[in-house]
């Protein structure tokens, strides 16, 4: 003879409570809240996507921008950089700068290698004047892809501006 066996889920009914509910909203919520604060975080903290500082100052003075590169264009200058790999780690910059009348003397002028992917790796260092019209710095840098922004100020004022993307072995 045989005996068969059914379980009845009857006997033991299972209720869905107004507490049940509410838990598993809250969990579902609070799962959904807590990777959004994460996202948000690593969003912020790796990479702002800012490539100026004050965009919206700088955009808002972009006429002045417009004419303080006409007054670049009308000045004629000639701008030549260098960048010499001399070890591993270091290299050196040299920039000459010429008009019509011939070098360019007493400018204060700087260069800031930018990554263009990571603002944490831009180096920026001061040129100094080795010879009329010639500027050289040492700086340690890696390879990769890179802009040169160079910049070169007389009397407190901005006279000239450049950016290249250069590409360092």
């Amino acid at each position: 003879m045989s005996q068969t066996s059914s379980i009845s889920f009857a006997d033991a009914p299972r209720r869905l409570t107004g507490a049940a509910v509410l838990m598993t909203l809250v969990a579902f919520f609070g799962v959904i809240a807590a990777v959004d604060v994460t996202m948000m975080f690593l969003a912020v903290s790796t990479f702002r996507g800012e490539d100026t500082a004050h965009a919206y100052e700088k955009g808002l003075a972009y006429n002045l921008d417009i004419a303080g590169a006409r007054a670049q264009e009308a000045r004629g200058w000639k701008v030549e950089a260098s960048l010499m790999r001399l070890s591993e780690t270091q290299n050196r910059i040299e920039v000459a700068l010429r008009d019509a009348q011939g070098p360019i003397r007493g400018l204060k002028l700087a260069a800031s290698i930018r990554s263009p992917v990571d603002a944490k790796q831009d180096i920026g260092v001061a040129l100094v004047e080795t010879a009329p019209g010639r500027y050289a710095a040492p700086l340690a840098i890696e390879p990769g892809w890179r802009d040169l922004v160079l910049t070169a100020a007389r009397d407190g004022r901005e006279a000239f501006r450049s950016k290249n993307r250069i590409r360092l072995d």
